[in-house]
């Protein structure tokens, strides 16, 4: 080859590498492309984000999803990602109580986000294995497990900016526990020890016992219904606390746990999960639990689908609200057990055998359930009554947890 062909070759070879290489860069490989444009799109909602923050403005309705690493804070009428806060650690979300803050259980204890701000606060209540958070009669109460402390605290003080001294109690032994204050100021706490949890206790205002029923193996979760009864879950059924006495709701079976609960102020009957079988390594139940807290009297129904104890809610009118495995949600009738609508959100999912890990959660406010869609990395609003999907939003990582604030209870 002759020098001018050679050259001529050189500079052919050059081009086409260049243009190759500028092809590349504008997204000629599909998973590059894909990546640079989710990438580029998070890096100016992080900068919108910034810029409305430096300038004060406040999130609205705010809902606050969990990632590896951290915590998203998003509009809740637009589900426009508003805020990225770096947290390592498995962190969990609860509604603290009031229209701005959120508590994050981390590994050092509760800490208090103000989601409405866009900023993790000072304020911090330390504790080993920090547990349940509960909302009831314009108090939250926090279980501490590792010491088995309960802190009650009014949520209204934390738009102070300081930290709510409250009323304490300390468990006689720490566990994995919950309590909830009632609007007359008896405070109802659980009662065990680490290697085993038996039943709940009732403290009056001077924190003297009033009541007390260890008939309830494996305690665990709280509800409350219409008319201020109060529930928590065992291995064999519900214990129920009203008008001052304790009265327990016996599962079918020999073991029923009844672990996880939701509740309403507009029902007097309570949904919980229901599973049967002690030895499972993880049961996928297909049945729930509706608890008629007035006839003590407890109903199975029979889903046809699987879920997780992220999937139970309840809906402005005190709709039963579960999350099946199947993508769907269903609207249940508490009074009937009848299952009035299913309405499709997600795709098919199956719980994974570490509850840690993250699957479709489902959060109600209002008239609105929020469901996360880790697999797609979607998180979608639904309008209960119509059955609409009302908006949906894809983040730059897959979400855990997912709760908001959620004022006035």
């Amino acid at each position: 080859m002759n020098k001018s062909i050679r050259d001529r070759a050189l500079t052919g070879t050059a081009l086409a590498l260049a243009v190759s290489a500028v092809l590349t860069a504008c997204g000629g490989g599909g998973d590059t492309s894909s990546s640079s444009a989710s990438d580029t799109k998070a890096q100016k909602e992080r900068k919108a984000a910034k810029d409305a923050r430096d300038a004060g403005a406040l999130v609205e309705e705010p809902l606050v999803a969990t990632f590896d690493g951290g915590l998203y804070i998003l509009d809740g009428k637009t589900l426009k990602l508003a805020e990225t806060i770096e947290l390592p650690g498995f962190n969990r979300v609860n509604p603290a109580g009031d229209d701005a803050h959120v508590f994050v259980s981390t590994d050092s204890g509760f800490r208090v986000l103000d989601a409405a701000r866009r900023t993790l606060t000072d304020i911090t209540y330390e504790g080993a294995k920090p547990g349940h958070v509960v909302r009831h009669a314009g108090r939250t109460v926090l279980f501490t497990d590792g010491t088995g402390e309960v802190t009650v605290l009014d949520p209204a003080g934390l738009a102070g900016g300081e930290k709510p001294e409250g009323r304490t109690y300390t468990s006689a032994e720490p566990h994995h526990g919950v309590a909830v204050e009632l609007s007359n100021g008896e405070l109802l706490t659980t009662v065990g020890t680490e290697e085993k949890r038996t039943g709940a206790l009732v403290l009056d205002e001077d924190d003297k016992e009033i009541a007390r029923n260890e008939n309830c193996p494996g305690v665990h979760g709280e509800a409350a219904a219409r008319g201020e009864a109060v529930a928590v879950g065992c291995e064999d059924g519900v214990l129920l606390y009203k008008d001052g006495e304790f009265t327990k709701v016996d599962a079918p079976d020999d073991y029923g746990r009844i672990g996880n609960q939701a509740g309403s102020e507009e029902s007097p009957v309570l949904l919980g999960d229901y599973k049967t079988d002690p030895d499972a390594e993880l049961e996928r139940p297909t049945r729930v639990s509706l608890i008629d807290t007035e006839t003590a009297k407890l109903r199975l129904v029979d889903l046809g689908t699987s879920y997780s104890f992220r999937s139970l809610g309840r809906g402005p009118h005190g709709e039963a609200l579960v999350l099946g495995t199947d993508g769907a949600l269903r609207v249940i009738d508490p009074e009937t057990g009848e299952v009035e609508k299913r309405i499709p959100v997600v795709g098919e999912w199956q719980e994974p055998l570490d509850w840690q890990q993250p699957r479709p959660t489902l959060f109600v406010r209002d008239h609105t359930a929020y469901v996360s869609e880790p697999g797609t990395r979607e998180l979608h609003a639904v309008d209960i009554e119509s059955g609409e999907k009302v908006t949906s939003v894809t983040l730059p990582k897959s979400t855990d947890e997912l709760s908001g604030v959620v004022p006035g209870h």
